[in-house]
């Protein structure tokens, strides 16, 4: 029922684009980002072989900084996400929550249980065609690179989405994301964008192999058999590690550090990072076998899934 009335919610406060930017009362710099928005859903259409329907077309002001909050959680000893199964999306390892209060009693239910639990803040996401989607207010706090590489991810779920395969989902969409906000700055010849976007990219690359250092290492602790009190004490030495890595690592580059660093650092934060870039570097040799053709690339994507008994 919460989702449903957060849908609704959204539904209502859609305009379309072309409206809003044709009306004097619209503020000048969201009225220049719809513009661009505009662009880049042709671009999507025309270059990168994205879905040609009503997504993306409208926008829509919510009046809070995040669409949904999403609960992940995961055992104390396991990197393994718990999961669950929804009618349209299948069985995923999030729940998302319209509401930051009730995600967090979602989250504390969790925790009084025994899981591990991280809640992240969602700007946007995809309703897989079901829905005109939205630009949403949300979204409006990124810089026009992050902007429109978000649309172009979330677009890629109405190529190819799995049900009850959160992982190959978001590294699917994370990988059209890459290639199609690289393509875009090229295109507009917007070479300090595209730096700055790359510049961006390698230090959350560099971040992510921290996390997945850890966790390898954090998958062979759980499977020894060690009294809790042990675990425990091995467990969090190792994330101490981690998040001091991290650290050092975001210092260096001299940018800030992404929230989810100072939220806290266990199991569901780890499990949470895997879905969206587990299988990155495998869906990127598979878009290398076919020379870098994006609409190849979603045959032989869909192909896998079939073939692997998604």
């Amino acid at each position: 029922m919460q989702a449903a009335r957060g849908q609704l919610e959204i539904m209502r406060n859609r305009e379309p684009i072309a409206e809003i930017v044709a009306t004097d009362e619209t503020p000048e710099e969201l009225a220049h980002r719809l513009r661009l928005v505009e662009k880049a859903r042709e671009f999507s259409i025309s270059e990168l072989g994205l879905p040609d329907n009503d997504s993306y077309r409208s926008y829509a002001d919510i009046d809070r900084d995040y669409v949904v909050w999403n609960v992940f959680a995961a055992p104390e000893f396991s990197l393994e996400p718990k999961t669950w199964c929804f009618p349209v999306a299948g069985c995923v390892g999030y729940r998302g929550y319209f509401s930051e209060d009730s995600a967090r009693r979602k989250a504390g239910e969790l925790e009084s249980q025994g899981f591990d639990v991280a809640v992240g803040g969602v700007p946007a996401y995809s309703t897989l065609g079901k829905f005109a989607d939205p630009v949403l207010n949300t979204m409006m706090h990124w810089e026009d690179a992050d902007l429109i590489a978000t649309i172009f991810h979330e677009l890629a779920h109405q190529v190819l989405y799995v049900k009850g395969d959160s992982e190959f989902n978001e590294s699917f969409a994370t990988v059209v994301e890459q290639v199609g906000i690289e393509r875009w700055l090229v295109s507009r010849g917007e070479q300090d964008a595209l730096d700055a976007y790359l510049e961006r990219r390698e230090l959350r690359e560099e971040l992510l192999q921290l996390v997945f250092d850890t966790r390898a290492d954090l998958e062979h602790l759980y499977m020894l058999r060690l009294a809790p009190q042990e675990m425990r004490r091995r467990k969090a030495v190792r994330l101490e590690e981690l998040g001091a890595a991290l650290s050092d690592e975001v210092a260096s580059s001299g940018r800030q550090a992404p929230a989810w660093i100072d939220d806290g650092l266990n199991n569901a934060r780890l499990a949470s990072m895997a879905l969206y870039h587990g299988r990155v570097p495998e869906f990127m040799t598979l878009l290398a076998t076919c020379e870098d053709d994006l609409r190849c690339f979603y045959r032989k994507a869909t192909m896998l899934a079939r073939t692997s008994g998604n």
